[in-house]
This record gives C-alpha cells, structure tokens and sequence, in this order.
C-alpha cells in the first residue's frame, strides 16, 4: 500500500512528481483547518505537508497517530508545535534554504521601488498622469541611488546573506549584526562568466547598525519582543527606511507608522504582518508604505526547490 501524502497549502509538480514515481500517493486537496483532523484518519495520512496558512498544533498530532512526518515548504515552523511533535516521535522537516534567494530579490524589488518612489508613482500616475504630469514629476525628482549607500542587515542567516551579496554587486556598503552570528561570515558567489567573488560581512553591536545604516532590512525568526520599535526607530538616521520580509510581529507598526508620518523614515517596506491575512487599515492607506501581500518566497523557482527538497527528505526518512 502507498504512503500518502496531504499536501494541504500545496507543492509544486515537481516535488508530487518525485514522490510519486518514489511510489508515494500525493494528495493535494486543501483540508479545512477544523476537518483536518478527520480527513488525516480517514486517509490514514503518513505526511502533513503545510506552509503558513495550516497549522499543526499538540491537539492535531495527538489525534492523529498515522502521522510520521510534518514538513513545513520555507522556513520559519512557528505554525508548528515542533517540539511536542519531535517529543512524539513524529519527525519535523523544512526548507531553509529553498526560498533565500527569492526573499532577497523581494528585498531589492522594496528597496529600488522606494528609493524612486515607484509605491507612491504606480499609484498615481494612473489617476493623474494625464492631467498632472509635470506635477508628478516634480513631486518624484528626488530619488537616490542605492550604490554607495550603507545596508543594515539584522539576521545574516542564509536569506541574510543572500541578501548581502546582491547588495554587494549593487556597490553597497555592508554591515550586519546577529546575536548568534559565531564571527563575521563570508559570501561567495559566481558570476555569470565564472568567477567567484567573496565578500566577509562586518558585524556590529545592533547599536551601531542603527546609527550607521541608510537602510535596514529584517531577516530574524519569530519572537516575543520587536526587534525594532520607537526608541529603535528613533536612534535611525533621518530618512533612512526600513524593509520587512522576515515575519510578522518582529517590528512594532504603529511605532512604524509614526515614525514615517513625522518624516524621520523615508519609507518603509513590509511583505509580512501582525495580523495577516488582514493587515491594519492603517497600513494599507499610508502613502509612504511600500507592500507586498507575504510573497518573499513565492517564485516558480522557489517552490520548485522547496517542492523537490521536500520531497528528497520525505524519501530519506520513509523510503
């Protein structure tokens, strides 16, 4: 008899592909989160495959004892309870490094945009490009450029060190903080005509980060506390900005939106919310607020990787 999988927010072909010629039946209905339980029983379910909409709580891996394995496509697991389920015998899988570069093209699409006001501009232009030209040209003629400023990279993990070699190419200047960071990483990428660059990323007291950066983009798990509010926001330079593709909850966005609406940041950049899937009013009506509805990793290429590694780590366990 086949091992099934419940795919419930989806796989890309590519990873049903691979397991199904492993002999697997890969089942890619979306199960409502209060019919999960039910339907894991039913189908006798071996693999939960979730990203962020489901989660899979104490209660859902008691009640389910055909489970051996949950896998999470990305990388944050704060919508799993992994230890519980660990402590349980299930085995808990991700894919961290499937979707980095995804997240960080994001970051530069937020950070381009913003410094030529391309969120402000794609809203007005359609309402008043004809009638307003000239005004609208003037009101957007003080862009800058990215080269030569300084990026503020907290969290140089794997989507943080992405992130630092695009900025390198564009000429940045790069400095980085990270309280688990064991010493100042190096970089390495190839070029398109083969060579190979390497860059070591200077870490700094966040402190220092603050005070130094033009702009700051967030690359941390979840936590109890934000990892930028007032007094950070505060210690900013003025018109610096601020980009957030990490997660929800991490910076405080009525801190946020008051930093932007006295004119100390320039703009700001969230792909992720405290409240998704309905982000405060607040947000989406402020015209300095670049936003993005948490698609940091949604790319064909990103889910095809995420689909594939999935699926290598389900057949190393399982067979």
């Amino acid at each position: 008899m086949s091992k099934k999988v419940l795919a419930n927010d989806g796989v890309s072909q590519s990873g049903v592909e691979k397991l199904e010629e492993a002999g697997y039946e890969v089942i890619t209905t979306n199960v409502a989160q209060d019919q999960l339980k039910d339907y894991i029983n039913k189908h006798e379910i071996d693999v939960l495959l979730v990203r962020s909409a489901t989660t899979v709580r104490q209660e859902l891996i008691d009640a389910c004892p055909s489970l051996k394995i949950i896998g999470r496509g990305g990388v944050g697991m704060d919508n799993i309870d992994v230890a519980y389920a660990r402590e349980k015998g299930l085995k808990v899988i991700n894919t961290p490094a499937a979707s980095s570069a995804s997240v960080a093209e994001l970051v530069f699409a937020h950070l381009y945009g913003g410094v030529r006001f391309l969120y402000d501009a794609n809203r007005s232009m359609p309402l008043e490009g004809d009638s307003n030209f000239k005004g609208l040209k003037k009101a957007y003629a003080k862009g800058v450029e990215l080269r030569g400023k300084t990026i503020g990279i907290i969290g140089i993990g794997r989507i943080g060190q992405e992130v630092a070699k695009i900025a390198a190419g564009v000429g940045m200047n790069i400095i980085a903080h990270d309280s688990y960071a064991d010493g100042a990483p190096t970089v390495s990428w190839k070029l398109f005509d083969g060579q190979e660059i390497s860059v070591q990323i200077p870490l700094v007291g966040k402190d220092e980060l603050l005070k130094q950066a033009d702009f700051i983009t967030l690359h941390v798990p979840a936590q109890d506390d934000y990892v930028l509010g007032a007094d950070e926001f505060k210690a900013m330079k003025k018109g610096a900005a601020v980009v957030n593709a990490a997660r929800g909850g991490v910076l405080d966005e009525v801190a946020l939106v008051a930093a932007l609406e006295n004119e100390h940041l320039s703009f700001a950049a969230l792909d992720v919310f405290e409240k998704e899937p309905q982000p405060e009013i607040t947000l989406m009506m402020n015209s300095k607020l670049s936003l993005t509805p948490h698609i940091g990793a949604a790319t064909n290429e990103a889910q095809d990787r995420i689909g594939v590694e999935l699926a290598d780590q389900i057949i190393a366990e399982l067979g």
